[in-house]
């Protein structure tokens, strides 16, 4: 267990924020995004719907006033694989979006890289491992 620094506190509700507001965007407006962006609208629903568990963990871990380190290094994991799975993604031919949903993809993958960075750097100033 950790003292999170108020970095990593702040770095923890912004990404909680943005993954909140995507995660309804996307589990309830998969119907209208799907075309807009040229994306199947399964994989917008259940990226949504893996979105709220996502956010539901990083809100919870930003109220805390310890926290776990390997929680954080989870999400900061996450945050890294996601960047690296969205430009993947765009690569690999399995999408063919148009070019608003390939700047989509782009942006978020963007997004989560600077949160993965973010929350690196926060862990980095937080306090000493408390012990039980």
């Amino acid at each position: 267990m950790i003292h999170p620094s108020t970095f990593l506190d702040r770095a923890l509700v912004a990404d909680a924020i943005f993954s909140g507001v995507a995660a309804v965007a996307l589990t309830l407006g998969a119907g209208a995004l799907a075309p807009f962006l040229d994306l199947p609208e399964v994989l917008l629903r259940e990226t949504g719907l893996f979105l709220i568990a996502y956010t539901a963990l990083v809100g919870w871990l930003a109220t805390r006033s310890t926290v776990i380190k390997a929680l954080v290094l989870l999400v900061i994991v996450v945050n890294a694989a996601w960047t690296l799975g969205s430009i993947a993604l765009l690569f690999s031919g399995a999408v063919s979006p148009n070019l608003l949903g390939q700047i989509s993809i782009v942006a978020q993958a963007i997004a989560t890289g600077v949160f993965a960075e973010l929350q690196y750097i926060g862990l980095r100033k937080s306090g000493e491992t408390v012990t039980a």
